[in-house]
């Protein structure tokens, strides 16, 4: 800056000061602009760059879509070691973007971008190795990712936690404790944390039995589109008069309108 000052020309902008003006130019839906500054760093090599390039041809933002060139350059940016890249690059890989279904791929690489720090990756692999098909699951490590995950404010993680706990997978069965992670779940705006902390009320499970916040919570999910819902809806729907009903109808409709949990 006291260079720039005493001989009258302005510093050249760093690397994070235009991959800043890049991202706010996307955030503002100018695309063509942000692809002005990341395709030359993307060319020289700049991981976050390619990664945000191959996003752009991904989804079609500001260029034609293009997944299979999208692919080339998001391989790029996770082989240069970007996070995001290495996390898009598997969610391509599993859901064939650009390239055949490779859910061996998409592990490694979930896997190489929840190392680098990456939340959703980190709550990705975690879901893969408790769901995934390609390997027997791995509960524990899948709990130890989805902590991981939480702690860096994913919902679906937190939601994942306390179903981890409700079913007992590689720890032991502890109500309270899956009731509370879907609490957690709830106050950061999971829908299907929401159905299933809706279920634990009216069951009373890891909680006071209470069927006007169990529907509550229910009317919620079903709002939110959680598939969840609909398992406990009916049932509990069917144990409520029309009045109770309607007023969890519309203590939901409160909570939702003032972005909270019921």
């Amino acid at each position: 800056m006291i260079l720039s000052l005493l001989t009258g020309r302005r510093a050249a902008p760093s690397l994070d000061d235009r991959l800043a003006e890049a991202r706010t130019l996307a955030e503002r839906g100018d695309y063509d602009a942000a692809l002005a500054i990341w395709g030359p760093l993307a060319h020289q090599g700049v991981a976050r760059a390619a990664n945000n390039v191959g996003a752009c041809f991904m989804g079609g933002l500001g260029v034609a879509r293009d997944e299979a060139l999208g692919l080339r350059w998001l391989t790029l940016a996770a082989e240069g070691g970007d996070p995001a890249g290495q996390r898009n690059l598997a969610s391509a890989c599993l859901q064939g973007q650009g390239c055949e279904p490779d859910p061996a791929a998409a592990l490694h690489w979930y896997r190489k971008a929840a190392e680098g720090g990456d939340a959703p990756a980190r709550d990705m692999l975690s879901w893969m190795l408790l769901e995934g098909e390609l390997t027997p699951p791995d509960p524990v490590e899948a709990r130890r990712w989805a902590e991981l995950a939480a702690a860096d404010g994913v919902a679906s993680a937190m939601t994942r936690m306390g179903m981890i706990f409700h079913n007992a997978l590689g720890v032991e069965r502890d109500a309270a404790l899956a009731a509370s992670w879907w609490a957690k779940g709830v106050e950061a705006g999971d829908a299907d944390a929401m159905a299933m902390l809706g279920a634990a009320n009216h069951l009373g499970q890891g909680v006071e039995r209470d069927p006007l916040r169990a529907m509550t919570l229910l009317v919620m999910a079903r709002d939110r589109g959680s598939p969840l819902a609909g398992t406990f809806f009916g049932v509990v729907r069917a144990s409520l008069s029309d009045e109770a009903f309607a007023l969890a109808e519309r203590l939901a409709a409160e909570a939702s309108a003032e972005g909270g949990a019921a």
